[in-house]
């Protein structure tokens, strides 16, 4: 009997261990889900192209050298020389097809003086050069978002046209006074965008830039007085440009300076050394593009918090022996 007693006794703990070695394995809800990390937002890249005249070939070496590196641009604004370059890499010529394009260009393509104009140059045949080169597309058509910056003379109130006639908004953006006639656009005149924004930073954020490049190309005062009246007048200019660039060129995240302080204006012959010193000045700033990138990718990472496990219910044979729930 006492043996028939301990055998039934044997029998029922090991039923009940059977039942709570079911009761062990954790529910679904015990298990803590596996933690997959967002992608972080993607970045998105602007270059602002500065103006310069004829120092503006700089742009096409700078925007070689990016392509080369892997650094896409996702944004492209331009001001006077800038636009120029800017509008035809925004339409879906990459570097190469730029270069091909600056060899082939020749200076009267674009110049269309008058005479009755005081020697001025019109523009309409840089409008129509840049229309035919972006396939008579407008502003909104192109293959990345573009930005043309441009000055109202009746106000000088700084105007960026993201819309419309590509080759009228470059047109309005380059036409530096005393060389081009002003554009008149409906009731309002068009002069050079350097005026109020030799390198448009700021038209490339209102793109929706989160990192911009900057390719400064402007004139800077060299560092000796002037012999003539007009020296002075002309050098004074130059200052005034250089500090209204300043401010809005310390809100670039990267500024690129191709060493073109001595070209010409008008300097088309030498548009080979201009794009050469484009390559080299971004090819120096490289390893601060990349450093800041990082940063700025680093930061957009997302912090996981891992869920808390939920609580773990006893089993009965947990409760049966007294002892801690075990969830593994």
């Amino acid at each position: 009997m006492r043996v028939f007693r301990t055998t039934l006794l044997t029998t029922a703990l090991l039923a009940l261990a059977g039942c709570g070695g079911n009761d062990v394995k954790p529910s679904p809800d015990a298990i803590a889900p596996k933690v997959v990390a967002p992608a972080p937002k993607p970045i998105r890249i602007g270059l602002a192209l500065g103006g310069g005249a004829a120092k503006g070939f700089a742009h096409i070496g700078v925007i070689k050298m990016l392509e080369a590196n892997g650094i896409k641009v996702d944004v492209v604004s331009g001001t006077s020389a800038g636009s120029v370059v800017g509008a035809l890499y925004a339409s879906g010529m990459d570097a190469f097809a730029l270069q091909k394009q600056a060899v082939a260009l020749d200076e009267d393509r674009i110049k269309d003086v008058r005479l009755f104009s005081g020697g001025l140059v019109q523009g309409q045949a840089l409008q129509d050069y840049v229309n035919a080169s972006v396939k008579n597309r407008p502003i909104e058509k192109l293959g990345k978002p573009f930005a043309a910056v441009s000055t109202q003379l009746e106000t000088g109130t700084r105007t960026v046209f993201t819309r419309g006639n590509t080759g009228q908004a470059v047109r309005a953006s380059s036409s530096i006074p005393g060389v081009f006639e002003p554009v008149p656009i409906g009731k309002v005149h068009y002069i050079d965008g350097g005026i109020v924004s030799p390198v448009p930073v700021d038209a490339a954020r209102q793109l929706g830039a989160d990192f911009v490049i900057a390719v400064d190309i402007s004139s800077k005062a060299p560092g000796s007085a002037p012999t003539s009246l007009l020296g002075t007048v002309n050098q004074s200019i130059t200052i005034m440009g250089q500090k209204l660039g300043e401010q809005e060129l310390a809100r670039a995240d990267v500024v690129i300076r191709p060493r073109v302080n001595g070209v010409g204006p008008a300097a088309f012959e030498q548009k080979a050394d201009v794009i050469l010193e484009g390559e080299r000045a971004a090819v120096a700033a490289l390893p601060q593009i990349r450093a800041k990138l990082a940063q700025l990718r680093a930061a957009r990472m997302p912090k996981v918090v891992a869920p808390a496990r939920p609580p773990c219910e006893p089993s009965r044979m947990d409760r049966v022996l007294k002892r801690e729930p075990r969830c593994d």
